[in-house]
């Protein structure tokens, strides 16, 4: 049976998933971006709202999408995650090589989260949260660019701490301990705003370090860590 042929005569919710899978095989749907919501599928395939939510929900039991109450629907990242990097304080790394460690906070504000902000928590889309941006320098050098967003139920005083004075890290450890983390490194070409911030040129490279931090079930803590490729280098051991 050709495809013409097989797509004509599946059920409109068969048609709908694969018209989802192929745009995630072809890259249209990228890990972690939306897919088409339920009224989207319904105007774009002439069905019920109901046969576009049967998509969805059998993408989501299959693993292929992740669904967010009030927020979307998104890929599910499908890329192995590799416990590679300890949770560090980056002002004892620095102070641990007998250096001198700095940080200069551009910003420590309340927000409401995004559609993609809520996504990454499991949170609604306008949930409070805190989104603090501090570059930290190691000998007056900047080596790294943090872009934190933590939920707020969870910090209530977040906005409040002088980040010069102690280091996010070192705050979120001693009020809610962390129980799991998911961490992402990838080379990244650094916009102007990142490339004033940690005072390098346009063509230099950067490494890109994603942290999501789990307190008890949910996501308190979602980073962006961005690092002059020069000035920086990740170092992990384990023992198998």
């Amino acid at each position: 049976m050709s495809k013409t042929a097989e797509s004509e005569t599946s059920p409109l919710y068969e048609q709908i998933k694969r018209h989802i899978r192929q745009g995630i095989n072809s890259g249209e749907f990228a890990a972690n971006e939306r897919v088409p919501s339920e009224n989207s599928l319904v105007e774009q395939f002439g069905v019920s709202r109901m046969t576009a939510h049967r998509a969805l929900r059998e993408l989501k039991d299959e693993g292929i999408v992740v669904r967010v109450s009030g927020v979307g629907t998104f890929v599910a990242d499908a890329q192995p995650k590799g416990h590679l990097i300890t949770v560090n304080n980056i002002a004892q790394e620095i102070r641990g090589r007998g250096h001198e460690h700095s940080s200069k906070v551009i910003q420590n504000v309340e927000e409401l989260a995004s559609a993609d902000i809520g996504f990454q928590f499991g949170v609604e889309m306008r949930t409070p949260m805190f989104h603090s941006l501090i570059v930290h320098l190691e000998n007056g050098v900047p080596i790294q660019l943090e872009d934190r967003f933590v939920l707020k139920g969870a910090f209530p005083d977040y906005g409040s701490i002088d980040f010069e004075k102690t280091t996010t890290n070192e705050y979120l450890m001693a009020h809610a301990p962390l129980q799991y983390v998911e961490h992402r490194v990838k080379s990244v070409r650094p916009n102007k705003k990142i490339l004033k911030l940690l005072s390098i040129e346009a063509d230099e490279p950067c490494l890109l370090l994603v942290r999501r931090a789990w307190s008890g079930d949910r996501v308190v803590s979602y980073s962006h860590f961005t690092h002059p490729g020069s000035r920086f280098e990740f170092v992990d051991t384990f023992k198998p």
